[in-house]
């Protein structure tokens, strides 16, 4: 399925069909959709998923607007601890975190604010941490033709956490690098250093 195919949000907020399956759901796992503690328990799921993906109904362009500004300048700049929530596209659990992401501008700069709408408009979708860290690296790299984009995200996974292999404290890290953070071992290392602090458990 593509994300044009993908069912958007009502007037209400919530995702055409979804209450029904909900309702579907709560029967097939054993709940009386009747009682009263679940009788609006479908439209509010419905509604809450409807935020949760409501990256599908949206674009770079939207998420960035009128963002991006011609400026001197070649320094790095760091956006840290981003905070997401996702997803998981294989069970249908949530992982969220943290994310830093820094670029060397070259001519152009971006509102720092829309580091933190470009995460989240990847994350509100069915996703996998690898895929989001690529897709942010790639999205400011496409706006800003700079000379070097980095991302780094670090997240903790429910579906680790509360089934199969149950460990609460483990978490993943993923990165992204594009221009000077790849090709060169020293920017590289000053962008690790500046986040290292910032990590889970450090």
């Amino acid at each position: 399925m593509t994300t044009e195919s993908v069912k958007r949000p009502d007037d209400q907020g919530e995702v055409p069909g979804l209450s029904a399956l909900t309702r579907e759901w709560l029967g097939a796992v054993g709940e009386d959709p009747d009682r009263e503690g679940l009788v609006r328990t479908p439209h509010r799921v419905a509604k809450a998923w409807g935020f949760l993906t409501a990256g599908y109904g949206r674009t770079l362009e939207d998420a960035v607007g009128e963002g991006v500004f011609a400026a001197e300048g070649s320094e790095m700049v760091i956006v840290k601890d981003i905070e997401f929530y996702s997803m998981c596209e294989h069970h249908m659990l949530p992982f969220y975190g943290r994310a830093h992401v820094a670029y060397i501008p070259d001519g152009k700069i971006l509102g720092l604010s829309k580091f933190a709408r470009i995460v989240d408009l990847y994350s509100q979708r069915l996703q996998v941490q690898e895929r989001i860290t690529t897709q942010v690296a790639d999205a400011v790299q496409d706006l800003l033709a700079p000379k070097g984009v980095a991302v780094m995200m670090e997240g903790v996974h429910l579906c680790m956490a509360m089934r199969g292999v149950q460990k609460q404290n483990s978490s993943t890290t993923t990165s992204a690098m594009r221009g000077l953070f790849k090709s060169d071992a020293r920017t590289r290392a000053e962008f690790m250093s500046a986040v290292q602090g910032t990590l889970r458990g450090r």
